[in-house]
C-alpha cells in the first residue's frame, strides 16, 4: 500500500502525520501545486492525501492504482468528483474537526473591532496614555454585544456553535438559510432583507455554491446597519471584494472581519489591500481552522477514513462514487 501526502504542510509540521505508516509506505510532500507535479507525484498511488492540490483526470489519468483521495480538509472542490466516480475512486473528507475553532475566531474578530481593541492599543503604545493627566480613555465609543442582533448565514455545525455563544453575550439570534432547506428551530429563520438590515453583527458559516457566491454584495451591504459588523470565516467569494471595500470607505457598514478571501494567498490587486486600518479591516491568512488542536484532529480523522476504507466501510465519503472497496 503506497500512500501519498501532497501537501504535508497543510496540516502544520508541529503536528505528526506518522499514525499513517500504520497503513503502508508513505511518501510525503510538502506542498505539492501544479498539475505537473501531482501527475507525477501520483503515478504509483494506492491512496493520495490532498487539500488543494487538482484531483481530476489530467493530473489522475497515468495513475491507475489510485482507489482513494482522503482530504485534510472539510472542502473538496480541488476533487472533480465526477471523474473520480467514473474511476470508481472514493473521496472522502474530515468533518467537525475545526468548529470550535472557528467559532473562538469568529468572536475574536468581532471582539476586536467592536471594542476598537486595536486602536486603544495603539494610544497606549504610542505613549499617549501616559501622558495625559485622567485613568481612562475612551475617544472612540465602544458597545455591549449583550442586547444586540447577532445574525447568521449557514446555520451548520459552526452557524450553530456561534449561535450559542452569541446568546450567551445575550445577543438575539436570527439566521437565514440560503437553500431555504434549514430545519434548525431553535433560533428564528428570516428573510435575507431582514437578516442585512436588522443584524448588528453579520457571521457567514456557509459553504461556497452558486446561492452563495456574492451573497454579499453592493445592494446588500446598503441594507446594512452603518454601525454593522461583518465577519467571513465561510470563503472568500461569499463577500464581493470590491463591493465590501467601496462599503468600508463610504461608510456603509462599520468593520469587517476576513479570514478568507476570494483569491488566496492575498493577491496585491485586491482593493481591500489598500485599507490599512485595522480598526474597519481585519484579515488573517486563512486560520481559523488552524489551532494546534485541530489540525491535529484533522490528521486524526483522516486516519479514520482510511482504516475505514481499508476495512470495507464508508466513512465521510463524497459524491456518489461506486468504487470497490479493497
Amino acid at each position: 500500500m503506497k500512500i501519498v501526502i501532497l501537501e504535508r504542510n497543510s496540516v502544520g509540521e508541529d503536528v505528526s502525520v506518522e499514525c499513517l505508516n500504520d497503513f503502508g509506505q508513505v511518501i510525503i510532500y510538502g506542498n505539492t501545486v501544479t498539475e505537473e507535479e501531482v501527475r507525477e507525484r501520483v503515478r504509483d498511488a494506492d491512496i493520495v492525501i490532498a487539500n488543494k492540490s487538482p484531483m481530476c483526470e489530467k493530473t489522475l489519468k497515468d495513475a491507475p492504482k489510485v482507489r482513494l483521495i482522503c482530504e485534510f480538509a472539510t472542502g473538496y472542490d480541488n476533487c472533480d468528483l465526477s471523474y473520480c466516480d467514473s474511476r470508481g475512486i472514493k473521496v472522502v473528507n474530515v468533518r467537525d474537526y475545526c468548529t470550535a475553532m472557528v467559532a473562538q475566531h469568529t468572536f475574536t474578530m468581532a471582539l476586536a473591532l467592536s471594542q476598537k481593541l486595536f486602536h486603544y492599543d495603539t494610544y497606549v503604545k504610542s505613549g499617549a496614555y501616559g501622558a495625559q493627566d485622567r485613568f481612562s480613555n475612551f475617544d472612540i465609543p465602544f458597545y455591549e454585544l449583550e442586547g444586540k442582533t447577532w445574525g447568521i448565514v449557514g446555520m451548520g455545525t459552526i452557524g450553530k456553535r456561534v449561535a450559542q455563544i452569541a446568546a450567551a453575550f445575550g445577543c438575539k439570534v436570527i439566521f437565514h438559510s440560503i437553500t431555504g432547506k434549514s430545519t434548525c428551530m431553535e433560533y428564528p429563520q428570516v428573510d435575507k432583507g431582514t437578516l442585512l438590515s436588522e443584524c448588528d453583527f453579520l457571521s457567514l458559516h456557509c459553504p461556497l455554491s452558486e446561492l452563495s457566491r456574492n451573497f454579499i454584495d453592493a445592494s446588500g451591504l446598503k441594507k446594512m446597519k452603518k454601525t454593522a459588523i461583518l465577519i467571513n470565516v465561510a470563503r472568500g467569494a461569499v463577500v464581493n471584494q470590491m463591493d465590501l471595500y467601496l462599503a468600508l470607505e463610504e461608510g456603509e457598514i462599520a468593520a469587517a472581519g476576513l479570514d478568507v478571501l476570494e483569491k488566496e494567498p492575498l493577491d496585491q490587486a485586491n482593493p481591500l489591500n489598500r485599507i490599512k486600518d485595522s480598526n474597519r479591516l481585519l484579515i488573517t491568512p486563512h486560520l481559523a481552522w488552524a489551532s494546534v488542536e485541530a489540525r491535529t484532529r484533522c490528521v486524526q480523522e483522516a486516519y479514520k477514513n482510511i482504516e475505514a476504507f481499508l476495512q470495507g466501510k464508508d466513512r465521510n465519503v463524497v459524491g456518489q462514487t461506486k468504487a470497490v472497496h479493497p
